[in-house]
């Protein structure tokens, strides 16, 4: 064998390895690196286990880019082979060998059982079992929304579903507290990265909320952030740090004043970039902060943006517009021109109210079609809205669904030990902080209280939040070892899994803790709406962050009351602000989305009394009442019922909703598990009722199976039992278990060749059965999503001696629980002796498979056409009295008609299984 550095060659000892390059020839030794598994080896050459690749006139071949040829003429040239064909524009392309895709499927079922090398017809099965459940899932309504580990809430899955699909999403995430605009941006990201239209993904948030960013998405969607802080940074090479990894997330401030960083992360591609408490973000007319101006830079040198922000635009109209200037400055361009513009949508908004009380108002604009009905009137109004695809506000009154709140208040005589004076106004709201040690449990009444208070409300759950980690741990410890109640503590200390374990504790019902005693981590990111008493050891000086606190059980699907227990030392700042929340602002028992706004208009007349309440303090509420009150009356007066409709559409995200519980309510994925773990040697175990346990064994087909622990996994398939126990994993047909699993099957040799025998009634012992399963093979960008028109679509036929098709006598499943297995000597024998019949029956089969093809290809295109281009006459349409429709979304799409047909047209067949069956 004569070798030169640049040739193409197979190890036949382990074809996994995918195409090799000879890389380096050192006298009778010769080195191969094989780029599929990143790895280098090193042969003899005298003894390497290798193949020369060459490809014929006829074959189809694959380059590194992605590009399918159809190869008309090979040539070598000093050694090395070079490949003319046709693309799939059939223009003649000339490539060299080393060119080739590494991964390459390197023999066919065909080859592999006329070569005695077949698998076991169970392996068979979960074969065309993979095939037709990604066909399933390639063709569902629902892709890319499976995956989540949320309730399918309508208002946040209607938006994903909406804003997830869109190339390139820019859009405004503005949902009240409460309603999970960080789950709806999740959902987004996931369905992007999922169906190719994003790979690269940068998310900006406040310090405060990087851990619950980091828990959420790696929990709720599996998706593994990496976190930039200054120490990370610090540790990168002298590469861009910001192209190391795929999705970053990291502090907003992280590049104040760091203008190396900022030209970093402004170098690096972003599909995606995710700005969380977007109202931070600076802006005047007059000028715009560092923040801003980083935002707006990298918003200008991405594809999508995505914006969220609780504040409401009435709250600042100029600060609203400063976020829609961002997702499009050449829409939004004047603050000026925005404002008049909004004066129309409030009109509009008016028009709804009466539409929905099916009166029809005289001054809607002429281009609607008023002999309608108002329904019809309405959706017409809905895709004129100047911001309704790039806004999306749902409010708690138009969700509904959420329980009332109850506040209770316990005043407690202060210890001698917090007489002691202190002018700071944090250590009087949490007098026990000056404390080096745990002495202060000893004469806090608080404690006693809530020691009283749990044993009085057991078995009910109860959740306790305090400020510091600190606190929590001492108060947890001694309601553990002193009071004898079952507890668990949640703190930023713990590892990921420890708060896993501690929530898991919590939300047994059988053996769990009976109270969760949180820092202020507790009001981030976590689901706890079983339990509906809230004990706050303390008060936040941040209404928001007590309105986060309160929703951690105060969530849609809430199925009780919210307790809130307040329990106060008398007297001191903390009765202060316990009267300033409950009776100015009233935010116990009624959300306020404006709270902060509020607090910084009288923030310099509270915090002198909370160091002090003096004769102003009655004032001081009756101003927080009326300005609250004019405020909540501002914003209920000001809801944009026009922007609502178009922020939750049932109608859209039932449907969904509904296939995504179909899927999962069936045991098929579990069996559809079972049957993978059965092939790749893994131990599953029962749980209990819809739970598994997996576990590695040494006998597993390969080194690793994906997601799996050494320890083992704990998985679940109900989305209930998911939610209340986040230490299980939750599997659904889009967990990356399951994704890659099945890609581990589809993409290598795993059941694509089998024989069996088979007991027929009627036709004579010895017949020769061939069953072949072919699939569409389609080579096209992610980004396109042509399989949603055109997905696998496996062919089963069945064929006889004659040439006949059986499949539709003889379904899958029916033959599969018949067949029997055939000794290995035995199958080498049958082989030798129908090879040629096998090639034959073969012939037949793959002219009856090019038959269905034509059919299916030109049924794609067709649907293609008809989908696609009905997007873009309404989106042309629409763009004539909507400037937020967007040139480029409008180019994309006539983009993606043309070259998904052109993808279509250039669509093979592929060959994926074949098994031999003799009767008996």
């Amino acid at each position: 064998m004569e070798y030169t550095v640049g040739q193409r060659w197979v190890s036949h000892a382990d074809a996994q390895l995918g195409l090799g390059i000879v890389v380096d020839i050192d006298g009778r030794r010769v080195t191969l690196s094989f780029p599929a598994v990143d790895e280098e080896r090193t042969y003899a050459i005298d003894t390497a286990p290798l193949t020369r690749l060459r490809f014929k006139e006829g074959d189809h071949v694959a380059t590194i880019d992605g590009v399918e040829l159809l190869v008309t003429g090979v040539i070598e040239d000093r050694g090395l082979l070079l490949y003319r064909g046709t693309d799939h524009h059939d223009e003649e392309v000339v490539i060299s060998e080393l060119e080739l895709n590494a991964f390459v499927q390197l023999t066919t079922p065909q080859q592999r059982l006329l070569n005695g090398h077949f698998d076991r017809n169970d392996d068979f099965a979960l074969r065309v079992a993979t095939l037709d459940h990604l066909d399933r899932l390639q063709r569902s309504d629902a892709r890319g929304l499976m995956g989540s580990r949320t309730s399918l809430l309508t208002h946040q899955v209607y938006i994903a579903n909406e804003v997830g699909k869109r190339h390139s999403p820019r859009v405004l995430l503005a949902d009240e507290v409460g309603l999970g605009k960080t789950i709806e941006a999740g959902m987004i990201i996931q369905q992007q990265l999922l169906t190719g239209r994003s790979q690269r993904v940068l998310v900006m948030v406040p310090e405060s909320l990087l851990h619950q960013w980091l828990v959420e998405m790696l929990r709720r969607f599996n998706l593994r952030f990496a976190l930039f802080d200054a120490e990370r940074l610090a540790e990168a090479d002298g590469d861009n740090p910001f192209e190391s990894e795929q999705l970053i997330l990291c502090a907003s401030d992280l590049f104040q004043g760091q203008d190396t960083l900022k030209a970093a992360a402004l170098a690096a591609p972003w599909d995606l970039v995710v700005v969380d408490e977007a109202h931070h973000l600076a802006w005047s007319e007059s000028g715009s902060g560092e923040d801003y101006q980083l935002v707006e830079t990298l918003a200008a040198r991405s594809r999508g943006l995505l914006l969220l922000t609780a504040t409401p635009e009435q709250v600042g109209q100029a600060s609203h517009f400063a976020r829609l200037r961002l997702l499009d400055p050449s829409r939004f361009h004047s603050l000026e021109a925005f404002q008049a513009e909004e004066q129309g949508y409030r009109a509009l908004s008016a028009q709804v109210e009466a539409l929905q009380a099916n009166e029809i108002p005289a001054d809607l604009p002429e281009d609607v079609d008023t002999t309608e009905g108002a329904d019809d009137i309405i959706k017409q109004l809905l895709d004129r809205h100047g911001t309704g695809r790039v806004l999306f506000r749902n409010t708690r009154a138009a969700v509904r669904g959420f329980p009332e709140r109850h506040l209770h208040r316990y005043p407690l005589t202060p210890p001698e030990q917090y007489t002691h004076a202190v002018v700071d106004v944090d250590e009087k709201l949490h007098p026990e902080r000056p404390f080096i040690d745990d002495s202060w449990l000893g004469f806090d009444p608080r404690v006693n209280w809530l020691e009283e208070k749990l044993k009085s409300l057991r078995p009910q759950k109860v959740l306790v939040i305090c400020a510091s980690a600190d606190t929590a741990v001492a108060l947890e410890h001694h309601l553990q070892m002193r009071a004898g109640i079952r507890s668990s503590a949640f703190y930023e200390g713990l590892t990921i899994l420890e708060r896993d374990r501690a929530a898991a504790y919590f939300a047994d019902d059988e053996n769990g803790a009976q109270t969760l005693v949180c820092s202020e981590i507790g009001s981030e990111g976590r689901n706890f709406q079983f339990a509906h008493h809230l004990i706050l050891f303390d008060l936040p000086l941040n209404p928001d962050l007590l309105e986060q606190r309160i929703g951690r059980l105060d969530r849609i699907g809430q199925q009780s009351d919210v307790e809130i227990h307040v329990p106060y030392l008398e007297g001191t700042a903390q009765e202060v602000l316990l009267d300033w929340f409950d009776k100015g602002v009233n935010l116990f028992t009624d959300s306020c989305s404006a709270g902060n706004m509020i607090f910084e208009r009288f923030k310099d007349r509270l915090l002198p009394e909370l160091n002090q309440r003096s004769g102003e303090f009655d004032a001081l509420i009756a101003d927080t009442q009326t300005f609250t009150a004019s405020t909540r009356e501002e914003l209920r007066e000001g809801r944009d019922r026009l922007l609502e409709l178009n922020s939750c559409k049932p109608s859209v995200a039932e449907p969904v909703i509904e296939q995504i519980l179909a899927d999962e309510q069936a045991d098929t994925l579990q069996d559809y598990l079972e049957s993978l773990c059965d092939s790749f040697g893994v131990e599953h175990e029962f749980h209990s009722e819809q739970c598994l346990i997996l576990r590695p064994t040494e006998h597993m087909l390969t080194g690793h199976f994906p997601h799996l622990g050494e320890e083992g996994t704990t998985v679940t398939f109900s989305r209930d039992i998911a939610l209340a126990r986040e230490d299980l994993r939750f599997l659904t047909w889009e967990h990356p278990m399951l994704v890659e699993a099945m890609d581990m099957v589809h993409s290598t040799e795993l059941g694509n060749a089998a024989i069996a025998t088979l007991k027929l009634k009627g036709i004579p012992a010895g017949t020769m059965l061939l069953e072949t399963v072919y699939t569409v093979n389609c080579v096209a960008p992610r980004e396109l999503q042509v399989e949603r028109f055109l997905p696998l679509s496996p062919m089963r036929l069945l064929v006889d001696a004659r040439g006949k098709d059986l499949a539709e006598l003889l379904p899958h499943q029916r033959l599969n629980d018949r067949v029997e297995k055939v000794k290995k000597p035995t199958a080498l024998a049958i082989i030798k002796q129908v090879h040629d019949d096998v090639d034959a029956k073969m012939r037949l089969a793959s002219a009856q498979a090019e038959e269905r093809l034509a059919g299916i290809l030109g049924a794609a295109e067709a649907t293609m056409r008809e989908e696609l281009g009905a997007e873009l006459a309404r989106l042309e349409a629409l763009r004539a009295v909507n400037p937020s429709i967007r040139d480029e979304e409008l180019d994309h799409l006539r983009h993606r008609i043309e070259e998904c047909a052109i993808h279509i047209q250039h669509a093979n067949l592929q060959m994926q299984a074949l098994r031999l069956i003799i009767t008996t």
